[in-house]
C-alpha cells in the first residue's frame, strides 16, 4: 500500500474520543474471529506499513506488536472497515494460537446456558471441521491426531491422503455403501488437513467448483 493509499484510508476512520477504532481479527482460511482489540493512528500506519498487526494497549498505554514476544504474528491479508468508519476487520494469516491463554481463537467460550446451535446449511460440518482444524494447527493440542498429522509434515499427510483414497476405492468396488461413507469421510478430512497445511482456504475450492459450474459448455 502507498504512502497515498495508507493516507486515504486513515482519514475515512473514525477514530473515537480516545483517538481509537476496534479492529475485529479473522483468519483468512478458516473464517474464524480471532480477537478484538483496538488501533489508533499510529498502531494502524504501521499495520499497513509492516503487513504485520499492531494495536494499542488501552491498559498498558503503549503500542504493541502482535506475535513480537510470543512468535504468534499475524500476516495482513486484508483490511477493510465498515459502513460508519468505526470498525475495522483485519484478515490475517495467523502464526499459531491467536489468545494469550494458548488458545485459537479469544472467542472459545460459549454463553452461558450452552452452546450456539450449530449451523443449518449442508456445509455446517465442513465449516466446523475446517475451524476445527485450524485450532488444532494453532494450538497443538497434545494426543490430538490432527496434531499428529501437522507435527509429522507434509509427507505423512499426503501417505494419509493416498491410503484413505485408496479404501474409498475398495469400498466402491465391494459395493460396501455403509464403509464407502466412512471411507470417504476419511478422505474429505485428510484434504482438509492437505489444505490447511498449504494455507488454501476451503473457500477456494468451493468458488473453483462454482467457475466450474457456470463456465459456458463448448459446443462442437
Amino acid at each position: 500500500m502507498t504512502q497515498e493509499q495508507s493516507q486515504s484510508l486513515l482519514d475515512q476512520v473514525k477514530f473515537d474520543a480516545h483517538g481509537l477504532v476496534p479492529a475485529v481479527v479473522q483468519d483468512a482460511i478458516s473464517k474464524e474471529v480471532l480477537m478484538l482489540a483496538y488501533m489508533n493512528r499510529e498502531s494502524l500506519l504501521k499495520s499497513l506499513e509492516s503487513g504485520q498487526t499492531w494495536f494499542w494497549s488501552r491498559s498498558r498505554g503503549e503500542l504493541w506488536n502482535k506475535g513480537a514476544t510470543s512468535g504468534h504474528t499475524q500476516q495482513i491479508v486484508s483490511l477493510s472497515y465498515d459502513c460508519d468508519g468505526d470498525t475495522l476487520l483485519v484478515k490475517v494469516k495467523q502464526q499459531g494460537p491467536a489468545c494469550h491463554t494458548g488458545a485459537y481463537s479469544c472467542f472459545y467460550r460459549d454463553a452461558e446456558g450452552g452452546g450456539i446451535a450449530p449451523e443449518a446449511d449442508r456445509f455446517g460440518p465442513l465449516s466446523r471441521l475446517e475451524q476445527t482444524i485450524a485450532q488444532r494447527d494453532a494450538e497443538r493440542t497434545e494426543g490430538a491426531y490432527t496434531t499428529y498429522l501437522f507435527e509429522k509434515g507434509l509427507d505423512k499427510i499426503l501417505k494419509k491422503v493416498g491410503e484413505e483414497t485408496a479404501e474409498v476405492i475398495i469400498a466402491a468396488k465391494n459395493r460396501d455403501s455403509q464403509e464407502l461413507r466412512s471411507e470417504a469421510a476419511d478422505l474429505i478430512f485428510h484434504l482438509m488437513v492437505l489444505l490447511r497445511e498449504q494455507q488454501i482456504p476451503f473457500d477456494d475450492v468451493l468458488q473453483e467448483l462454482e467457475f466450474r459450474h457456470r463456465k459456458p459448455v463448448k459446443k462442437d
